[in-house]
């Protein structure tokens, strides 16, 4: 493999059948020139980006990040996909990396930031968040650092980004409305949820989705008056449950629910609430 661009001692890019890879090693690009050949000892990890603009901002950010830390980011989101059964969107690349090096930086210069959500965090993206616990433990084992909890706070967020293709800001903002809709749920019941149980994991996917489609405001097509009616006679608390969300996203957020997304809210919560 013959280089295309040396983007620092330890980063070079190639390409291979019309896709730019971009390939890290220590000292991989150490007097090495465009159209010199690639040292396969040297080679550590290759990444391949399908988006140029992705790519383009990938290698910016190399040339500021060190090649531990690289190696590190790459691991985490190598074992999240494993661990979530998902592709990330290959973006988390560049947010990952970039949000863990300005956090080494703040911590070094003794500045800390707060993750306002931590506690809904660790309630409803469980396995993520543990996630971010193992990488937190991996970089602070490597750099000999003490970066707190809420940092793995927000290394679960980017990956939440990454699963729904949202930015940081539009996760945030759904972790949010998704804990109001719970705490209206748990109000009308008075209940607390067993947050290990199968129909809570179901509940809070539901909610995910459900949320997402109502902040880009679209709606489930079918409108489906004649089950929707069925279920309410069945399931009367929960659809009076979910009556009040209705009225909470009408008034907040303008959106009028479909009775097709009422009716599957109602089935939800009739399962979390009495099973």
């Amino acid at each position: 493999m013959k280089i295309a661009k040396v983007i620092n001692n330890n980063v070079v890019s190639v390409m291979k059948n019309d896709t730019e890879l971009v390939i890290m090693g220590r000292g991989i690009a150490f007097q090495k020139r465009p159209g010199d050949q690639v040292d396969q000892d040297r080679i550590e990890k290759v990444f391949t980006l399908n988006n140029k603009q992705t790519s383009e901002n990938f290698q910016l950010l190399l040339r500021e990040v060190p090649i531990d830390l690289m190696v590190i980011v790459e691991e985490v989101i190598h074992f999240a996909q494993n661990q979530l059964g998902k592709k990330l969107n290959e973006n988390i690349y560049v947010s990952l990396t970039d949000h863990i090096n300005f956090a080494i930086e703040r911590h070094e210069q003794g500045v800390e930031i707060k993750n306002a959500l931590l506690w809904e965090i660790k309630q409803l993206y469980k396995e993520e968040f543990l996630i971010g616990l193992k990488a937190l433990d991996k970089i602070n084992h490597k750099f000999q650092l003490s970066l707190p909890e809420d940092e793995a706070g927000f290394i679960a967020i980017h990956l939440i980004n990454a699963e729904m293709n949202e930015d940081v800001v539009n996760t945030m903002n759904i972790t949010k409305f998704m804990q109001q809709i719970i705490n209206i749920v748990k109000y009308h019941f008075n209940v607390e949820f067993d947050e290990d149980s199968l129909n809570y994991f179901r509940f809070i996917t539901h909610l995910k989705f459900f949320v997402q489609r109502i902040m880009k405001g679209t709606h489930y097509e079918n409108d489906d008056d004649f089950l929707y009616i069925m279920i309410k006679q069945k399931h009367k608390e929960a659809a009076n449950c979910t009556e009040k969300i209705k009225s909470y996203i009408k008034k907040e957020y303008n959106h009028e629910l479909t009775n097709e997304e009422m009716l599957y809210l109602t089935l939800h919560i009739e399962r979390v609430v009495n099973r």
